[in-house]
């Protein structure tokens, strides 16, 4: 099926949140300069050549919808775009467990982080390959303070922590088990490392780009169609 290349890496691509926060629409289909959102991401995946295949589990609504669209597109490597689950460890358990057997790792990115880059795909798999756990951070540029109901506690240096970014990228093995484990026992996740983390994991770190946001809000369009500007895209 692959071509010999080092193309043992696959991308499950979760696509299957609601519009909670974006007013009833769904950020996925939103139009950037023309092009959904959800395309702009798949692109990067498509055209990366340490990429195999990519898997989308989406909502049962918008399966049909999401396949037409990579159809249209081009994007070829989105081969399993299938129904997700309930929550977001769920649904990319059930890409996980879609994967082609002979990719040795998954890269696992937010739908709606349409500005990550090569090269931040090329380092973290770099890094997954050496460390078997990586993703991509940015600093933090801001004060954080732990807060005691309405008042500060304390101010925690911002050397100790930073922002973690997708795409989260492991070995196969690793995170199947580690999603299973945290689905299983209804633990809370925040992203795909915390999976890992709770079973005794560490992740290494890579450098991700302040550019490579999530859409979530509203808001966050403005930034995106600012980002497109300027790079030169009316």
């Amino acid at each position: 099926m692959f071509a010999k290349t080092k193309r043992t890496v696959a991308a499950v691509i979760p696509a299957a949140g609601s519009a909670s926060r974006m007013k009833g629409a769904d950020k996925l289909f939103l139009e950037l300069n023309g092009i959904p959102v959800i395309i702009r991401t798949l692109k990067i995946f498509e055209d990366h050549p340490e990429i195999a295949e990519i898997v989308i589990p989406t909502r049962a609504d918008a399966v049909e919808h999401l396949k037409a669209l990579c159809s249209e597109y081009g994007i070829s490597k989105a081969t399993k775009v299938i129904c997700g689950g309930a929550t977001r460890g769920e649904s990319v358990l059930l890409g996980l467990r879609a994967v082609d057997k002979k990719c040795k790792y998954v890269a696992i990115h937010d739908g709606a982080r349409p500005f990550v880059t090569e090269s931040i795909v090329s380092d973290t798999i770099a890094a997954a390959r050496k460390f078997h756990a990586a993703a991509p951070m940015v600093p933090i540029v801001d004060t954080i303070k732990e807060k005691d109901g309405c008042f500060t506690s304390k101010t925690v240096d911002r050397d100790s922590v930073c922002a973690i970014q997708t795409p989260q990228i492991f070995d196969r093995e690793l995170i199947l088990g580690a999603l299973h484990n945290a689905v299983e026992k209804n633990i809370p996740i925040t992203d795909d490392c915390s999976a890992v983390e709770i079973i005794g994991g560490r992740i290494a770190l890579t450098q991700g780009d302040v550019f490579n946001r999530k859409i979530t809000t509203p808001e966050d369009l403005v930034f995106a169609r600012a980002i497109l500007e300027s790079k030169g895209e009316k």
